[in-house]
């Protein structure tokens, strides 16, 4: 639990700081994407006693949902006015960025291996 907290924290000042300052491209839009997925991982492992991969799997599969409503174009579709809306779902498809989440979630399976051999 310590471990996913810390995680969380970690990504969660690493995020806001790409986010706020202006990093390289690949930063911003490849890096952070991967950091999201662990991000999310690390935040729901707090609350909930899923099996990691199942959860990992969820979330990558939430991301990939999220990024095919980018490639139908729903906030215009819907006219989302929100800005926080509009950050969360995205308004730009990118083949990249299901590579992103690809690898975040690859990631995620190499190190709670790592860790389930140290148990």
């Amino acid at each position: 639990m310590k471990k996913y907290l810390l995680s969380f924290l970690i990504l969660l000042i690493v995020e806001i700081a790409i986010a706020v300052f202006h990093f390289h491209p690949f930063v911003r839009g490849f890096l952070g994407d991967v950091l999201v997925v662990l991000l999310l991982f690390s935040f729901l492992k707090l609350f909930f006693s899923i099996a990691s991969e199942k959860l990992a799997i969820g979330i990558l599969l939430f991301a990939f949902t999220v990024e095919l409503l980018q490639f139908f174009d729903l906030v215009e579709t819907l006219n989302i006015q929100s800005k926080l809306l509009r950050i969360v779902l995205g308004s730009v498809f990118d083949w990249w960025d299901l590579l992103a989440y690809t690898v975040g979630t690859v990631i995620i399976f190499v190190f709670e291996y790592r860790n389930s051999l140290k148990q």
